[in-house]
């Protein structure tokens, strides 16, 4: 449940931080006029990520098992990529991502609502739709039950506070320093849901070696006790993983994350003190 609230948390800030800049700015420069079209925007770009959601949910309830699992396994690596991505474009973009907003709404608004709509939707949607890719492999990845949706739910929620405090200027954070604790957590929780794919793929006999297990921990982390619900809930944690599953585990988050604390530590290094973002303060880094 907190991987998925962690994800929930993470993609939802971005979408919201956006959407308070976007609401900020209008509001700034006298376009107050102009915050229904941008609405619009957004809430066909949440309408879009509902549907790409439910797409995949109910598209595939009628295929065979083993076409199940090969789509499943297939999106599992596309997403971990997506998210992947996300993380180091969102550590290196963070800093400019108020100015380029503005320079796009700027553009927009000189050429009419319909720009603005789709400004608004392009922005909003992209977040959206690897939200929902990413959130559906990983509530399918942590097991049965309400618990993982309910996870991401109430990050969205927390996400959609945080953001109006954003805009109301009642609170202030270090957005970098967020944005590298939760990517560190999302590269572990993405090599969880890599894993996972391996497995659907192995199980639908696309990759060899479902019965080459590396080790065998069921009697001491059952399943369904409380701390193997813990575990998978929260790492995607399988007591019975392939060998194969585990090579792609560590090759995957060793080299990531080594890889993504370096370029923070050297960019840390290089860059003065992030300052407290607000979206009402004219502060970079919003």
């Amino acid at each position: 449940m907190f991987s998925n609230y962690l994800i929930g948390l993470r993609e939802g800030l971005e979408a919201s931080l956006v959407v308070c800049i976007l609401i900020a700015y209008l509001v700034k420069t006298g376009n107050r006029d102009k915050l229904g079209p941008l609405w619009l925007g957004v809430g066909l770009a949440a309408a879009l990520s509902l549907a790409f959601g439910a797409g995949l949910e109910f598209g595939t309830s009628e295929l065979t098992f083993q076409a199940q699992e090969a789509i499943g396994g297939s999106l599992s690596i596309v997403s971990v990529g997506l998210v992947t991505w996300m993380v180091f474009w969102m550590k290196r973009t963070a800093r400019h991502m108020k100015t380029e907003l503005q320079g796009k709404l700027d553009a927009a608004l000189a050429m009419g609502t319909g720009a603005l709509v789709t400004t608004a939707f392009l922005a909003v949607g992209r977040e959206g739709l690897e939200t929902s890719l990413f959130v559906w492999r990983s509530v399918h990845a942590a097991g049965d039950g309400a618990g993982p949706l309910v996870g991401v739910l109430l990050g969205i929620g927390s996400s959609v506070l945080l953001g109006w405090l954003f805009y109301r200027g009642a609170l202030k954070i270090n957005l970098s320093k967020f944005f590298t604790w939760t990517g560190g957590m999302l590269v572990v929780v993405a090599a969880g849901v890599l894993a996972y794919g391996v497995h659907d793929l192995q199980e639908a006999e696309f990759l060899p070696g479902l019965m080459n297990k590396a080790f065998d921990v069921t009697s001491a982390v059952p399943p369904d006790s409380w701390y193997g619900t813990l575990l998978k809930g929260t790492f995607n944690f399988q007591p019975d993983p392939t060998w194969l599953q585990v090579a792609v585990w560590v090759l995957y988050l060793v080299p990531t994350l080594l890889l993504f604390l370096g370029v923070l530590g050297r960019k840390t290094a290089a860059a003065a003190p992030a300052e407290p973002v607000s979206a009402q303060s004219g502060t970079s880094g919003s």
